[in-house]
């Protein structure tokens, strides 16, 4: 009995070290939580302006660019999958994970080859230990994406892009991320980034009764030099953009996830240190018990062999 009620203790004092540990996690995420969402905030604006006059360059001049040009038979395909650099964030890398592999299915049935591009440890991880290949990867800033790493990532899928399918370069690229809609909601979502489709640009931004579209319509630009060399230097600008906001809104969605995941663990290590201690005490009972149990029959033994004397 002595042994076990020493393994309970043991077991308790070790389920208490976890539960700091998972606590503190639960703490640094939410702090963290808050960056992100901030960071998210300030990006809006700039990407609020810079869909506009995309918008604008695309739709009211009616330009022709490779990045705005669909292929009516595609042959090949990228996909760029955002996952985390760590673990502990419950299904985050997993479901985005899920979410790419059916996107690579559903491509795949249409006939076309899968390149793949990979952000975050987790993701290169699961395609190593598949011995499945993949083109490209970047680690180390899921957590804390930065534009310089968007705009990395947004420079080698652009020359992948704009190569031949000939040459090894593909008609479409998709990115399989996650969307951040709440502390308690992250989606896992798969968009079409390659060739891109840019919102329809009002003829006047008024419709007949002079009053918007249901939509805010979109300003009016004078564009120089021209419409044509604007767009060839805005069009990697909004896919850098693009690209910048997903890893983002998925530093987001990891860092809540994580948070629900420490406290949840955190909530499993009390119940289980109540349940632990619990067993201790009628662990130390029972052994107290049997104690006492044992000083009393000693005693009656001694008593039994003083009268028979």
């Amino acid at each position: 009995m002595a042994s076990s009620l020493r393994e309970l203790r043991q077991r308790r004092n070790s389920v208490s070290t976890t539960k700091k540990t998972t606590r503190a996690m639960e703490l640094v995420a939410a702090s963290r939580i808050l960056k992100a969402q901030q960071a998210v905030r300030a990006a809006t604006p700039y990407t609020r302006e810079l869909t506009k006059a995309v918008s604008a360059l695309a739709s009211v001049h009616d330009l022709e660019h490779p990045l705005l040009t669909d292929v009516e038979n595609p042959k090949r395909s990228a996909i760029l999958l955002i996952t985390s650099d760590r673990g502990l964030a419950g299904a985050y890398s997993t479901n985005v994970i899920k979410a790419g592999e059916q996107l690579h299915a559903k491509l795949a049935a249409e006939g076309q080859e899968v390149v793949q591009y990979v952000t975050g440890q987790k993701g290169v991880a699961y395609f190593d230990f598949r011995k499945r290949p993949i083109q490209e990867s970047w680690t180390g800033f899921s957590d804390r994406p930065q534009y310089g790493h968007a705009r990395e990532i947004a420079d080698v899928l652009l020359e992948k892009f704009l190569l031949p399918t000939e040459e090894g370069g593909v008609d479409q690229l998709h990115i399989v991320s996650t969307r951040f809609v709440s502390m308690l909601t992250q989606t896992a979502t798969a968009v079409r980034l390659l060739p891109l489709v840019v919102e329809d640009a009002p003829s006047n931004g008024r419709n007949g009764n002079g009053h918007g579209n249901g939509t805010e319509p979109l300003p009016y630009y004078d564009f120089e030099p021209d419409a044509a060399t604007v767009l060839d230097e805005l069009l990697p600008m909004f896919v850098a953009n693009r690209i910048h906001t997903a890893l983002l809104q998925s530093s987001a969605s990891e860092l809540a996830s994580r948070q629900r995941a420490m406290k949840s663990a955190t909530d499993n290590a009390e119940s289980l240190i109540e349940d632990l201690t619990r067993e201790a005490n009628q662990a130390r009972q029972a052994e107290i018990t049997q104690e006492i149990t044992e000083i009393v029959g000693g005693a009656s033994a001694l008593a039994e062999s003083a009268g028979n004397e």
